[in-house]
């Protein structure tokens, strides 16, 4: 499979989230190809929710190996919907966040396939991940029964001689603060909603203080986060807010929990104003030692030439239902800069060592189980 290629043609469908009808063509041009007689592809949609594409070898649900992705990208102007190559980089939408590596996935698939790898191996590729992954919530539900020993997870981009071990727990809030709407001239006669809230956000900014590049940063980055998202308040500029409310981005880390972030919103509620948890997750931590982690770390330190180090990080990941399940989530991506961004690009070669790890690790992950069957 000619990697690059099939990197650039998945750029060019338009699969921003929530696009179903661009996202499910790009979906057939995956099923498309693959022509071979032992592979099992799906696209599974349910009650209109974004549609996922499970690739697999076999019958069964129980993986020796899984790789998850997602092909739906965050919204860009036209233009980078057309990937541009220059200087060993690929600019683009979904370069780095994650066509590039969907398209390495899938040569994987075809080499197990062509090679008839003694493996159970599968790919699941969402297609709301950058809202949510309520269709991938609805998949695993369909497929509760679905294990993986390993699961390859490329979403972590950014930089090749790093391998994430921890990944925060995402918890999304809103705030909800109401008053009494009266004339501007006379705030005395009502309720400003907007200064309940400000109140609230104080307070908690006193237990979770803000972080920024000109201002605070701390020592250990690894503790809880919080951004306020977003702020909306009021009406007109001559009317007190009779309601106001923000969305707030937590971040936690493994040794804070849910039930403690909800006493420390407790502590920091006003009169009027409540909160409520609006999604939250689970932070996806893997021992460093573990000997298939270390088996593909020293493979990839092989391909590269290079040591490699872990790392953590505050995003948020899909891997982490499997983590739940008890499987080794390996966390390992290209290089590339951008995410997001107006100036997004992928490192062309390094998807082209991603993929020669990832084979390497099959391949040895094949010869091991056929030297003990």
């Amino acid at each position: 499979m000619d990697i690059l290629q099939v990197a650039q043609n998945l750029i060019r469908f338009r699969t921003e989230t929530g696009n179903n009808a661009e996202i499910i063509k790009c979906m057939q041009y995956i099923k498309s190809l693959f022509h071979q007689n032992n592979v099992k592809i799906d696209i599974f949609q349910k009650d209109n929710l974004a549609p996922v594409i499970f690739i697999r070898n076999c019958s069964e649900e129980d993986f020796d190996v899984l790789v998850l992705g997602h092909i739906d990208v965050v919204p860009a102007t036209s233009e980078m919907f057309e990937p541009v190559i220059k200087d060993g980089k690929m600019f683009g939408r979904g370069t780095l966040d994650m066509k590039s590596f969907a398209a390495v996935a899938l040569n994987s698939m075809e080499y197990v396939l062509n090679q008839k790898l003694p493996i159970k191996f599968g790919i699941i590729l969402s297609s709301d991940e950058e809202k949510g992954s309520k269709g991938t919530e609805a998949f695993l539900i369909a497929h509760s029964m679905i294990r993986a020993k390993i699961v390859l997870d490329n979403d972590v981009g950014g930089d090749i001689l790093k391998i994430v071990s921890k990944c925060k727990n995402p918890v999304f809030v809103k705030i909800i603060a109401k008053g009494e709407a009266v004339h501007g001239s006379t705030p005395w006669e009502g309720v400003d909603a907007n200064e309940r809230m400000l109140q609230t956000l104080t307070k908690i900014r006193q237990i979770y203080p803000y972080f920024s590049k000109d201002g605070l940063i701390p020592d250990d980055k690894w503790v809880d986060t919080v951004h306020f998202a977003k702020i909306c308040g009021g009406e007109v500029s001559n009317v007190i807010s009779c309601y106001c409310e923000t969305l707030c981005d937590f971040r936690l880390t493994e040794n804070s929990s849910l039930e403690g972030l909800k006493d420390n919103l407790d502590k920091c509620m006003v009169p009027g104003v409540c909160y409520e948890i609006v999604s939250s997750s689970t932070p996806v931590v893997m021992d460093e030692n573990n000997p298939y982690i270390l088996e593909y770390k020293n493979f990839a330190e092989d391909i590269l030439g290079q040591k490699l180090e872990f790392e953590h990080i505050g995003g948020a990941t899909d891997s982490r239902e499997f983590a739940l399940k008890g499987s080794v989530v390996i966390m390992h991506s290209g290089s590339g800069e951008g995410m997001h961004a107006p100036g997004e690009f992928v490192e062309i070669e390094s998807v082209k060592q991603i993929a020669d790890i990832q084979i390497k690790f099959l391949e040895k992950l094949a010869n091991t189980k056929s030297s003990c069957q």
